[in-house]
């Protein structure tokens, strides 16, 4: 039996996964957001703990003969947060997200400072990205800055606390800007320009190789076996490719959680930072990936939800299917960049926006808007990774956002190839850190990374295709027309 947890922004997923494939019991524990000020977003590690530690105890009491066969356990997490630790590994304060915006100015300096950084990382540096938030840090909070002795990423906080040991492992650390990713190494240099060296950094390891093994008190207060093995695991959007089977050159996934994302495995490093396409290492040893990031997906239709009030995203997805189509092409058009924007413009201080609002519209013709936004903006992040939209090897749909029917087919329709929604979709990076802790334990590659059953599969349309495409066109065009005003 194999334990999955996938530490999420907005909360804690585990699993209960068996060697035949059989899920036996899934727990989820929500987390809350703390922003200081405007752009900022931060959590306490201690709620993370929390969250962990309610979903262990629910699936102890759901799975009790399950649980206590646990022989290893995946770890897979939000990308980028920086905790901060001092000589004893206390915590220093609240850890600074993936989507916290506060250190535009340091990744510039960045930038300017280390003009190898691209070719060493092959990612831009972003106000996500864990360096710059040290270098603002630095400058901000210096006092407290000159107590770090630690660097951990989240989910990597969390097996420090399950192991006693720091251990990274490489597609989380490819989000650091610290990582020499086509090497998958520490570079010194990167380091060096943020006031570290490596011993503020854990140890790394391949997601499917063992870091570390369950502390024994905590095994024994969890009514666990001794010697539990944690492997190294991935970062949330790499372990949801293990998740999906999604392993091998060309496959890949669409996720509509609360950031967007298009995901491609490579068998290579191939960076294309210019347009603010990720180049990461895979959880998977010897392979890579390509991927773009919209800040801003299924939760813009959340952000919709609590201004409309009385409606919850299923009735909101359900009010703009319910228009013609028609009227959905007459509908506004919206920029979804309410957290500013990665791919391709790399810019925090984008704005959301609604263009074409006119005292006809409702709340099904904004619902529409949102959710062709968030499209539009997958669709901008397919272009920037090279690939024009069109047929192709299918791409899994995961995430909260795929149970929208209307969604799944508007997808389909705009990248222009089919779409998959595997069954448990919506736990696809818990899945994923539950394959990677089989594979620590000795799991054979084929018999553990296998595609999931297709519940659903989209396909384009081309009656939609024929006014959404031209639609697209606008929509592309109103970034360079409104960028000087955000």
């Amino acid at each position: 039996m194999y334990l999955g947890i996938d530490l999420g922004t907005s909360g804690v997923k585990a699993l209960l996964l068996d060697a035949q494939h059989r899920v036996h019991a899934s727990a989820d524990a929500v987390l809350g957001l703390q922003q200081p000020q405007p752009g900022w977003s931060e959590q306490s590690p201690e709620d993370w703990w929390q969250a962990l530690e309610l979903a262990v105890s629910q699936l102890r009491d759901q799975a009790p003969q399950a649980w206590g066969a646990v022989r290893a356990i995946g770890l897979s997490g939000q990308m980028h947060g920086a905790v901060l630790l001092d000589a004893a590994d206390r915590v220093l304060r609240p850890a600074i997200l993936w989507n916290d915006g506060r250190s535009q100015t340091e990744c510039a300096e960045l930038e300017a400072r280390l003009p190898a950084l691209r070719r060493i990382t092959g990612n831009l540096a972003m106000p996500g990205f864990t360096a710059p938030k040290l270098l603002w840090l630095r400058r901000h909070e210096p006092l407290l800055h000159a107590q770090v002795r630690r660097v951990l990423l989240p989910k990597d906080w969390l097996r420090l606390q399950m192991t006693g040991e720091a251990v990274g492992e490489m597609s989380d650390a490819s989000g650091t800007l610290w990582l020499d990713v086509g090497q998958r190494d520490w570079s010194d240099e990167l380091l060096q320009a943020c006031g570290l060296d490596r011993s503020h950094m854990p140890r790394l390891v391949e997601g499917q190789q063992a870091g570390g093994q369950l502390l024994p008190a905590l095994a024994a207060r969890w009514g666990l076996p001794p010697r539990v093995v944690v492997a190294g695991g991935g970062g949330d959007n790499a372990a949801s490719a293990v998740g999906v089977g999604a392993v091998r050159r060309g496959q890949g996934f669409v996720s509509l959680g609360t950031s967007g994302v298009v995901f491609r495995v490579t068998d290579r490093f191939r960076p294309v930072p210019e347009l603010a396409v990720h180049s990461f290492a895979h959880a998977m040893a010897g392979r890579w990936h390509q991927m773009s990031v919209m800040l801003s997906a299924a939760s813009a239709l959340t952000w919709l939800r609590r201004q409309a009030g009385g409606l919850d995203e299923a009735g909101l997805s359900a009010l703009a299917e319910g228009l013609s189509p028609a009227d959905q092409a007459r509908a506004p058009l919206f920029l979804p960049y309410l957290n500013g924007e990665r791919t391709p413009h790399n810019n925090a201080l984008a704005s959301a926006c609604f263009i074409g609002l006119r005292s006809n519209h409702g709340p099904a013709d904004l619902a529409w808007a949102v959710m062709e936004g968030v499209a539009f903006g997958l669709m901008d992040g397919l272009l920037a990774m090279g690939a024009e939209p069109g047929p192709g090897l299918p791409l899994a749909l995961v995430g909260g956002g795929a149970r929208s029917e209307l969604w799944g087919r508007l997808l389909a329709s705009g990248l222009g190839c089919v779409l998959e929604r595997p069954a448990g979709a919506g736990a696809a990076a818990a899945l994923g850190a539950a394959r990677l802790a089989w594979l620590a334990d000795g799991g054979a590659e084929d018999e553990v990374c296998q595609g999931l059953p297709v519940e659903r599969r989209f396909t384009p349309d081309p009656a939609m295709q024929s006014w959404l495409l031209p639609r697209h066109a606008r929509f592309r065009a109103l970034y360079p027309a409104l960028q000087a005003h955000f």
